[in-house]
């Protein structure tokens, strides 16, 4: 009936009469999936301008992960001749919200798994995903709804010969449903391809609960077409792409920094998978077993002293998300990375015992804006100015005096944080920089404390940069340790000249924390001033500082008399000294940093 309505009238018309049945499909779509399903009812587009206006190309249908968004192109439904298969199109678009991918984590995860499983061909992970998730829901759907996929494929099926590909997909379809060949695949089926789609089909099942494991190995499955095949199967697999741009937009996709270790473990071949193949590995020689159970090798497992982090490498971390979407900055994206590696670490931050508590005394209202805590926005006081809530301009917070009170108290020591951004340091947005990760851990930790914190990256002589003094803004610091200077040869003593012994003497202790390597001993020697050279300057910032000061040397060797005896020099100046011998250890020393040393009541 419906395609009869559709035929007798013609142009956008032929759309718009579609809505009603649409929209009244759209229930029962959501009950395919469970009767409790809530989603945004879906937008239906009717023309070319409300198509692009919508970000829809390509397929006549898709969603978007981050306003929950479905989508429909009743023009292109009209045009491919699908009036019939309201149900079967909603359905499939709820399933990609509530199975697979269902939310932005979730669809950064099996983009990094089919990126890792796509050597050479990362560009193809988005609409491999698709492909694959379409997988998953349309065999549930048929099973478990009775909805006829099998003949909304049949309408969509190319006129051309659409290659080995599309018929290996459209095979492993028949295999799912025990359709006779040809019902779905076009033309000759080898029997290589017959072999690979039966397997592909088992892997639909074997994995459909715990789908994100299966991406790989789909992938691996599929790989050998693509590689043959480069751009064709794109234009034959066109209309279907729903979902390859679900992740598109502002929002970052969080806990994607550290690696996951099922992201690259080596048996990615579906062929070589027991779980598909039904055959257990044979046993592994002694020697091979005691090398699967060391650290760092290929299986990603370790069995002795727990599973350690890895993190992604910068660059694999800025691809993936390009490859997810999401439109921010590469700054943006740089900062987050560093955010979120550090945040695991973060540490109880030093204090020291105030003799007296003070009190919070109210005088008056400040704007808050994104950075900020949450939790400091004033709601009353915000909503009264404006019923529009927008950061930064609308968002109110309220300002804080003190007055004497009377308990004691414990005061977070203000940190100035000085990083080597010299020519032999890393940059840290083409390759994971230990200096960069530590002093994120000890900076976020002092702002999380309450602390205030100055950042300064030198590499001296030649460039620094430095925040506007202290700040108890985390962007502001980060926005500044991520950044990069590849100048001289190690961080510029003068730069605690201007920090710590121009200014008057801070009204709240600060702890000095360098990290740097050797070269910064040759530094203090080179420096001169007015009032003697930098071993002199680093003594007095020490001094005055308040609440002591350390250096972080990276020495990835066994250093010489001369070198042992500048450090002994360095800590008779009122310095401790920290030695490590990688960049990792840079890590371990920030975790080090407040219990073990400095987290102690005799500060007070």
């Amino acid at each position: 009936m419906l395609e009869r309505l559709s035929r007798l009238v013609s142009g956008p018309s032929r759309a718009e009469a579609l809505l009603p049945a649409w929209r009244q499909a759209w229930p029962e779509a959501l009950a395919s999936w469970s009767p409790f399903t809530r989603l945004p009812p879906p937008r239906f587009l009717l023309d070319e301008a409300a198509e692009q206006a919508e970000g829809l190309a390509q397929s006549f249908a898709m969603i978007r992960l981050n306003d929950h968004a479905v989508l429909v192109s009743l023009r292109q439904v009209v045009e491919l001749g699908l009036e019939g298969f309201a149900r079967e199109v909603l359905a499939h678009e709820v399933g990609h919200h509530v199975l697979a991918p269902a939310d932005l984590a979730d669809n950064a995860r099996l983009l990094a798994r089919l990126r890792a499983a796509l050597p050479g061909l990362q560009q193809q992970a988005a609409w491999v995903g698709n492909l694959y998730t379409d997988l998953l829901i349309n065999d549930r759907l048929a099973r478990s709804a009775g909805l006829d996929l099998a003949g909304l494929y049949r309408a969509l099926r190319p006129k051309e010969d659409p290659g080995p590909l599309w018929n290996l997909y459209m095979r492993i379809y028949e295999q799912l449903w025990s359709l006779p060949s040809g019902s779905l695949s076009q033309g000759r089926i080898s029997a290589e391809l017959a072999a690979d789609a039966a397997l592909g089909a088992r892997l639909i099942r074997v994995y459909s609960q715990d789908w994100l494991e299966g991406a790989g190995r789909f992938a691996g499955l599929l790989y050998p077409y693509l590689s043959r095949e480069r751009n064709r199967p794109q234009q034959a697999f066109g209309r279907l792409l729903d979902a390859s741009a679900a992740g598109s937009g502002e929002q970052i996709p969080d806990g994607l920094a550290e690696l996951d270790p099922t992201e690259t473990e080596a048996n990615l071949d579906p062929r070589d998978d027991p779980r598909l193949s039904g055959i257990d590995r044979p046993a592994e020689p002694p020697e091979a077993a005691d090398k699967a159970e060391t650290p760092n090798t290929t299986s990603g497992r370790e069995q002795q002293g727990g599973r350690k982090r890895r993190y992604r490498g910068p660059q694999d971390y800025l691809g993936l998300m390009q490859s997810a979407g999401v439109r921010v900055p590469r700054k943006e994206l740089v900062m987050r990375y560093y955010k979120e590696l550090a945040r695991p670490h973060l540490i109880p931050y030093p204090s020291r015992r105030a003799q007296q508590a003070s009190d919070p005394l109210p005088e008056g209202l400040d704007p808050w804006d994104t950075g900020e805590p949450l939790a400091a926005v004033d709601w009353l006081e915000s909503l009264s100015r404006s019923p529009l809530l927008i950061p930064g301009l609308t968002t109110l917070q309220r300002r804080y005096g003190e007055s004497p009170g009377g308990e004691p108290a414990r005061l977070p020591l203000d940190l100035y944080l000085g990083i080597d951004c010299s020519g032999s340091m890393a940059n840290p947005e083409r390759q994971l920089s230990y200096p960069v990760l530590a002093g994120a851990v000890i900076a976020l930790s002092a702002l999380r404390a309450n602390a205030r914190v100055m950042a300064c990256l030198s590499g001296e002589p030649g460039e620094f940069a430095q925040t506007q003094g202290f700040t108890r803004s985390a962007e502001e610091v980060l926005r500044l340790l991520t950044g990069y200077l590849g100048t001289g040869y190690a961080f510029g003593i003068g730069r605690l000249q201007d920090a710590i012994m121009d200014p008057p003497p801070p009204k709240r202790p600060l702890h000095l924390l360098i990290i740097s390597d050797a070269d910064l001993f040759s530094m203090l020697d080179d420096y001169k001033n007015s009032d003697g050279n930098g071993w002199q300057l680093a003594e007095q910032a020490a001094r005055r500082a308040g609440g002591g000061a350390s250096a972080v040397l990276n020495l990835p060797y066994t250093y010489g008399s001369a070198e042992g005896s500048a450090i002994a020099r360095l800590q008779a100046s009122g310095w401790r000294v920290h030695r490590v011998s990688s960049q990792e250890q840079m890590l371990d020393f920030a975790r080090a940093f407040a219990r073990a040393t400095y987290h102690r009541e005799d500060l007070a």
